[in-house]
């Protein structure tokens, strides 16, 4: 059960780490528009389109995605703390 719940949390580190580069990437000129912005939003987008209808952007900020980490940070504690029953 361990090794099952090394993997999934070792996935969701990998998916938080895809999220933030997707974010950082909004921040550069046309690298969302790269192979590897390509890429990230077919992962991301899915995650974080979820959270952005439920808080739409303020202006040009958009919050959703500090949500959508902290809920992500959620569901990696959760699955240790149910490493620790098993």
């Amino acid at each position: 059960m361990d090794f099952i719940i090394s993997i999934l949390s070792s996935l969701l580190n990998m998916y938080f780490y895809a999220i933030i580069i997707y974010i950082f990437m909004s921040w550069i000129p046309n690298a969302r528009e790269s192979q590897l912005g390509y890429l990230l939003a077919r992962i991301c987008e899915p995650y974080l389109e979820q959270f952005r209808r439920l808080i739409p952007p303020v202006g040009m900020i958009d919050f959703s995605p500090i949500i959508a980490l902290f809920v992500l940070q959620l569901a990696g504690n959760g699955l240790h703390v149910i490493g620790t029953w098993f």
